[in-house]
């Protein structure tokens, strides 16, 4: 190129070489309206539809995201709501387990009281039959070392059993009437 300017330098022409010929001018003019439709009619509307799929795509994903995030806090006040029912629940069921933990404490406190008593009935009573047998096996007893001992005193025998168990019989009422009459005098 450089040669170019300089021959053309050395024939006098008074031309810009930076200018170009009319003819590049319009060569390229016709390259770049070719290339300019070719972009226009085929790429352009790919790109375009490339970008609006793209658009759609993202704002399909925003409302997607946005309804998951509604979805989400619904879940999150429906499980508060839960919980908070859960939590008072489960304040009934302590409150309910304590009551009754009171009312079954309460029923074997009655229990025990009532086996207590029959108990204390039961030995009661087996302590007055063991007396009553006792003063059954006393007076017989009693009522043979009697009849024993008024022989002896008497000097002759008593064997009529009819009169030795009104005897015996006689001695241990005015034995049972002094005991009564003793202690009543004590507490006075």
């Amino acid at each position: 190129m450089l040669h170019a300017v300089i021959a053309a330098a050395a024939e006098g022409e008074t031309r810009n070489p930076l200018i170009p010929e009319t003819y590049d001018i319009v060569w390229s003019l016709v390259c770049f309206v070719v290339i300019l439709f070719f972009f226009w009619k085929l790429v352009l509307p790919k790109v375009q539809k490339m970008l609006d799929d793209r658009a759609e795509a993202i704002e399909g994903n925003i409302a997607k995201a946005d309804d998951a995030q509604r979805k989400a806090e619904a879940a999150l006040e429906q499980y508060t709501a839960q919980l908070a029912e859960a939590r008072v629940e489960a304040g009934q069921i302590r409150e309910q387990a304590r009551a009754d933990g009171q009312k079954i404490v309460a029923e074997q406190k009655d229990a025990a009281s009532a086996e207590a008593a029959r108990i204390t009935a039961t030995a009661q009573a087996q302590i007055e039959a063991e007396r009553q047998a006792a003063v059954v096996s006393l007076r017989s007893e009693v009522g043979t070392l009697a009849i024993d001992l008024a022989s002896g005193v008497i000097g002759e025998s008593l064997t009529d059993d009819a009169k030795a168990a009104a005897i015996v019989d006689r001695f241990l009422a005015d034995l049972e009437a002094s005991e009564k009459a003793t202690p009543s005098a004590g507490k006075n």
